[in-house]
């Protein structure tokens, strides 16, 4: 289905979208609290809460190295609570602004986390609705879970944005041209992060420099999959790839997409009969990776991913 997105002509091409939302972008003051939820395993996750104590409950899934501080969660938190209704981000271990406990980390197919929050949340407030929001790496989490969870997913509906389908192609294509700035943005922040882990403990890795790791498949080979259990990068990204399991889902579920996406190729986008009857995907011609920036002037953006959002969600909460 195509998308019903129209970029700004003074914010056109998929680096000036991505980097304006990311970068130039101000994001909204949305006070939050912060929960600490103690997991099995010994180790926790932190999540942030709109300041509002009733209605409905989105779940906000931030991408790689992202946070309650990521100006795309925090636009989307202030349209949540536009809307009335009650938003919370889940951190990603690692991602709140301290190490986590364990050696272990997150990644892209990590769908154990966020299905014990669910679980926490809907036995706190069984009868509140629910809905979550995955960007990117979230979204990808997000899509994983759905597709492995039966009838029984407690989510009235999901939306999904600029995930990446096939890990194994936005891994190449974070290698060519533009693309590798964000590359290097991202790995200089993954890098800072397992250093700042080992000074703590003993990570089972074999890599000691840390700096030799120039591409996020570097990273995924030499750190991602050996703390998760994955043989190697391509182990990791054929089993965690969310594409495979968009067949299965059964939640009503939007998926955004931009046919520029820098952070991956036309070839990674979903096809129709990957879908099931539950997902409703649509695919604009520009928006970049999570950008979607509009409106008339410079001065006075609009965020489309904010409207969009929140009218599809309303239709279920």
């Amino acid at each position: 289905m195509t998308g019903g997105f129209q970029p700004a002509w003074w914010c056109r091409g998929p680096h000036g979208q991505t980097l304006w939302a990311r970068v130039i972008r101000r994001a909204p003051h949305v006070p939050l609290t912060r929960e600490r939820l103690e997991l099995p395993d010994g180790d926790y996750i932190d999540i942030d809460w709109t300041k509002n104590e009733q209605g409905p409950i989105v779940i906000i899934l931030h991408g790689l190295e992202g946070s309650s501080a990521s100006p795309y969660a925090r636009g989307m938190l202030n349209a949540v609570m536009r809307r009335g209704w009650r938003g919370v981000v889940m951190h990603f271990r690692g991602c709140n602004g301290e190490p986590n406990r364990l050696a272990r980390s997150y990644h892209s197919g990590d769908t154990g986390d966020f299905a014990y929050l669910i679980d926490a949340v809907k036995k706190r407030e069984p009868f509140t609705p629910l809905a979550a929001i995955g960007f990117s790496l979230g979204g990808n989490v997000l899509l994983k879970w759905l597709g492995t969870t039966d009838t029984r997913a407690p989510l009235r509906a999901a939306v999904a944005i600029s995930v990446p389908y096939q890990l194994s192609v936005a891994a190449d294509r974070l290698q060519q041209g533009f693309s590798r700035l964000y590359q290097w943005h991202l790995m200089r922040s993954l890098r800072n992060t397992v250093s700042a882990k080992r000074r703590r403990m003993v990570l089972p890795i074999a890599i000691r420099d840390f700096s030799a790791l120039r591409t996020l498949r570097d990273f995924d080979d030499n750190v991602t999959a050996p703390l998760h259990g994955f043989n190697n990068a391509d182990h990791y990204y054929a089993v965690s790839s969310s594409r495979q399991y968009l067949g299965k889902i059964t939640v009503p579920t939007l998926l955004l997409h931009s046919r520029d996406d820098p952070f991956m190729t036309e070839s990674a986008i979903p096809r129709a009969d990957d879908l099931s009857d539950a997902v409703t995907f649509e695919l604009s011609a520009h928006g970049g990776h999570a950008g979607f920036v509009s409106g008339r002037w410079p001065w006075k953006p609009r965020y489309w991913l904010e409207e969009r959002i929140p009218a599809y969600l309303a239709q279920y909460l």
